[in-house]
């Protein structure tokens, strides 16, 4: 397949990511929304490697490595929702203002 279908698809997606952490007042969705953003890069790595180096598998590690970062990132995510969800009930961002004075 051409290079240019998975850039479109990975923009599309990046898009959707954009757009959910722009628009969505629930943290899960947030949450999802950024694992979104980071799997429109894994598809652009793996794209631009298999274009480039066809032979390579550089493009994979790179993505296992992002794969790796998300997964943590996640974790680390829904434990900190789990914590704010405990004390105060909700998981809407508007409610939050743990940071502002």
């Amino acid at each position: 397949m051409q290079v240019e279908y998975f850039l479109v698809l990975a923009a599309a997606l990046f898009c959707i990511g954009i757009y959910g952490v722009i628009v969505s007042r629930n943290t899960v969705r947030v949450l999802m929304s950024i694992e979104l953003l980071l799997n429109a890069v894994n598809l652009n790595l793996m794209a631009f490697s298999n274009y480039l180096d066809g032979d390579g598998i550089k493009g994979q590690v790179f993505t296992v490595f992002v794969l790796t970062v998300a997964a943590a990132e996640a974790a680390v995510g829904l434990a900190i929702l789990l914590a704010i969800y405990r004390n105060r009930y909700t998981v809407d961002m508007e409610q939050f203002n743990l940071l502002k004075w």
